[in-house]
């Protein structure tokens, strides 16, 4: 039996990453989100929550991880970084690792990860996608999220892989520019990968 065909999808933030992973998904393939992976991990019983605990003591709250106090700590201290990717990448790897598997039979599964190329991800990936658009149409989408400025939305960007470089690693790239044109793109997309699969 033939595994699953993994693509990898990343992109900016406000380029419509999770809009076309949920786009993927309408159409019945399965979809791991990283983000909502390490929500899980660090919610009330979540297996980050005590090495977290013993790492950053002060990060734990109410028996689950306070992002805000994480990030307070992240801020402070230049070696927490490394620490806390130590103990959450092992976990999301396992985790997807076991949604693979639970999905064995799949023709295709998508695999959501925001630092797909930042972590290396995309090595064990069959193929990646990126979602991009134009600079403006990026800043406007992002700067109407509520609370967002002018200068989180710089700090988070000079976080980021360039678009332009992720745009240039991507085997499939899809501009987000209306979701009528990128629900026909993802369509397009999965019947493609699905005919040379089954070829």
């Amino acid at each position: 039996m033939k595994r699953p065909f993994l693509l990898g999808l990343t992109g900016s933030i406000g380029m419509g990453k999770s809009t076309t992973a949920a786009m993927f998904s309408d159409a019945g393939v399965p979809v791991w989100d990283a983000d909502a992976c390490v929500h899980d991990l660090y919610a009330k019983g979540g297996a980050a929550v005590a090495p977290i605990a013993a790492a950053f003591p002060e990060a734990v709250q109410d028996g689950a991880v306070s992002r805000d106090a994480l990030k307070a700590r992240l801020s402070q201290d230049k070696q927490a970084l490394a620490r806390l990717e130590s103990i959450v990448h092992p976990l999301t790897t396992q985790s997807r690792k076991a949604f693979i598997a639970a999905h064995g039979d799949a023709d295709l599964i998508l695999l959501d990860i925001p630092l797909l190329f930042e972590t290396g991800a995309d090595q064990g990936c069959d193929a990646t996608l990126v979602v991009s658009a134009s600079p403006e149409i990026q800043r406007a989408r992002v700067l109407d999220r509520p609370g967002m400025t002018q200068a989180q939305l710089e700090l988070i960007l000079a976080r980021q892989m360039p678009d332009a470089q992720k745009r240039a690693r991507a085997t499939y790239v899809i501009e987000t520019r209306t979701l009528e044109q990128t629900r026909e793109d993802v369509r397009h997309l999965i019947a493609q990968i699905k005919e040379a699969r089954n070829a």
